[in-house]
């Protein structure tokens, strides 16, 4: 018989080599934790689509960012959910400095200092029509919405945000507000721009859990279309160009080509959103028994960082920080 010189499974014969040749490393200082928010007090309603995800109001916030400290978890994305009422066509609301999103960021910052708050910059949780910019005769109208993002980020940014997210995907966005920012004296505030977000179809229970659905059509004529690979590229090489900070990639799972191009061709850390509809899936066929809730997790986060992300945007960051604690 010939003799096997090659044997690969010498460096998987135990636990211990194995873990000293892993290539891949998951632990919370790679993850975002993204939290939802609603007006009031001593609100904590679960996300139904979500199961252990919550819409909570600024004092649960507190307490909810507090319970992850202790786990070592130190980054959070804020998603505000405003009540019908107060939203109009150009998202007003949103440049104003008493709403309740931008006094909850600066009450985190005043409290719990060396956390990271990123922050979204869309107008769609703010707007009547439920896009992410100014609808007149049912077009999106880009450059006008620059402005109303501008505004809304500079209002962040002074409550104490660290990152700003535009998550609207205009053309120009990224450059507009990072000169915003510089001359508003805000040139430490990072910019994270969601570079290649898609028109995906797994977005719908982040809609649930804030009230953000179009009223009509779609995202398409703005968000990417899925079968598009190379024109993140184009996205990715503007984005560099105007000064955004980190490079994103959403969602993930469906899209690890997308983050590995990004990851290749680009020297800015690459960012990725494990979203929504990615959480709702493993959690549905966890709850069936189908499928092992940790160990999918972990799975579907390391293909993620694999795929070449430095950091995840997850609705399981705050059970991957519970594992590592534990």
């Amino acid at each position: 018989m010939e003799e096997i010189r090659r044997r690969p499974r010498r460096n998987r014969k135990s636990k211990v080599i194995r873990q000293m040749v892993e290539e891949t490393q998951l632990s919370a200082d790679n993850l975002i934790y993204p939290l939802f928010m609603v007006d009031g007090n001593k609100i904590r309603q679960e996300v139904s689509s979500m199961p252990g995800q919550y819409r909570l109001s600024p004092d649960q916030v507190l307490r909810e960012i507090e319970d992850c400290l202790a786990l070592g978890l130190y980054s959070f994305c804020l998603f505000p959910s405003f009540p019908e009422h107060v939203k109009d066509k150009y998202a007003s609301i949103s440049a104003r400095s008493d709403n309740f999103y931008v006094q909850t960021i600066a009450d985190i910052k005043r409290r719990f200092p060396e956390v990271v708050i990123m922050t979204d910059v869309a107008m769609d949780p703010y707007s009547s029509d439920g896009h992410d910019g100014i609808v007149e005769n049912g077009e999106i109208i880009n450059d006008a919405t620059l402005d109303v993002l501008v505004k809304m980020a500079l209002v962040q940014a002074e409550a104490g945000a660290d990152i700003i997210g535009p998550s609207d995907m205009m053309d120009g966005r990224v450059g507009r507000i990072r000169q915003a920012l510089d001359a508003g004296g805000h040139t430490n505030v990072s910019i994270m721009s969601y570079t290649a977000k898609y028109a995906s179809s797994f977005y719908g229970p982040f809609r649930d859990a804030l009230d953000s659905a179009p009223k009509s059509g779609d995202k398409k004529t703005y968000q990417m279309n899925p079968a598009n690979r190379r024109e993140a590229l184009i996205e990715a090489e503007l984005d560099v160009q105007e000064g955004a900070d980190m490079l994103m990639v959403k969602p993930a799972l469906a899209y690890l080509d997308v983050i590995r191009l990004l990851r290749d061709r680009f020297d800015l850390p690459i960012a990725a959103y494990n979203v929504s509809g990615e959480y709702a899936m493993v959690k549905a066929a966890a709850a069936r028994g189908w499928l092992d809730n940790d160990a999918v997790m972990q799975e579907v986060l390391l293909s993620i960082k694999r795929a070449g992300a430095n950091i995840i945007l997850s609705y399981f960051a705050k059970e991957i920080a519970v594992l590592n604690k534990n």
